[in-house]
């Protein structure tokens, strides 16, 4: 529940000035706390995200270490809505006294809601203990080469595990949705997901793939990006053709990946006919 409610009682995230969003943040955490409890029950009781952000931080420090003093470049972890938060990760650079810092965020792809929320939550905690550091701020990578090769890859043993049948698999890459008047404000995150995915497709090279971008994970009443990635899958059960599953907006496992993606849409699929789900 503290998790929810600092996620709905972000501005990024839901636009009222306070009081009322402060309210309405303890409201919708209080609901949706137990929803949330049975979903990570799901997975054994807990997120593995920060233990796989820990581990993507020792990967990135062992490699810009490589060839030079060991503790040259040290890789810290500010978390947006649970610890450690920003606050706790300044504190520790502090300490370090480094000469400069890189904000690297782990959303391929920008959005404000996303790395515009964790760049103004770090600075903000900076200013609070006077951290006056050089910083460099890497916006976003939907096209970087690093990223678009290996997403390429995977992709390619999921085809290779799904073309199995008479009909050839169709790829859909699903990112987490947005509020479309989001994205009508001027949000580059959906003009983002395309250019990875259009990066990808470029990159595997295969002659007629059937792809499709879609969106997962909205909330509420509000009308979202499409297409949704549920109706993609009806639409996969009606045209017999097994789906290969690509989660092209997230760089590490999480709820949205091991639960809506790898249980609760799989389950969808089946119900809906599509001969072979790969994620």
């Amino acid at each position: 529940e503290p998790f929810l409610f600092n996620l709905f009682n972000d501005p990024a995230i839901i636009g009222l000035p306070n009081p009322f969003r402060w309210l309405l943040a303890k409201f919708i955490s209080s609901r949706r706390a137990p929803v949330a409890r049975e979903i990570y029950e799901q997975i054994g009781g807990s997120s593995p995200l920060l233990a796989n952000t820990v581990s993507q931080a020792d990967a990135l420090a062992a490699v810009l270490n490589e060839s030079g003093n060991p503790d040259e470049y040290r890789c810290f972890i500010a978390m947006r809505y649970w610890n450690p938060r920003a606050a706790e990760t300044v504190a520790a650079i502090k300490t370090y006294d480094p000469d400069r810092i890189v904000l690297l965020p782990l959303y391929p792809q920008y959005s404000g809601t996303t790395s515009g929320s964790s760049f103004g939550d770090w600075h903000r905690a900076a200013q609070a203990v006077s951290l006056d550091v050089p910083t460099q701020t890497i916006c976003c990578y939907p096209r970087d080469k690093g990223f678009v090769d290996t997403v390429a890859e995977r992709v390619r043993e999921g085809i290779g595990n799904a073309d199995k049948g008479v009909k050839s698999p169709r790829v859909l890459f699903s990112a987490h949705g947005l509020p479309q008047k989001i994205v009508d404000a001027g949000d580059p995150y959906q003009w983002q997901i395309e250019q990875s995915v259009e990066a990808v497709v470029s990159r595997l090279n295969i002659p007629d793939l059937d792809w499709q971008a879609c969106y997962q994970s909205r909330v509420g009443r509000l009308g979202w990006l499409r297409p949704y990635t549920e109706d993609a899958l009806k639409k996969a059960g009606v045209d017999g053709v097994p789906i290969v599953m690509v989660p092209i907006a997230f760089t590490s496992e999480h709820s949205e990946t091991l639960v809506e993606l790898d249980i609760e849409y799989r389950e969808l699929a089946e119900e809906s006919g599509v001969p072979g789900y790969y994620r």
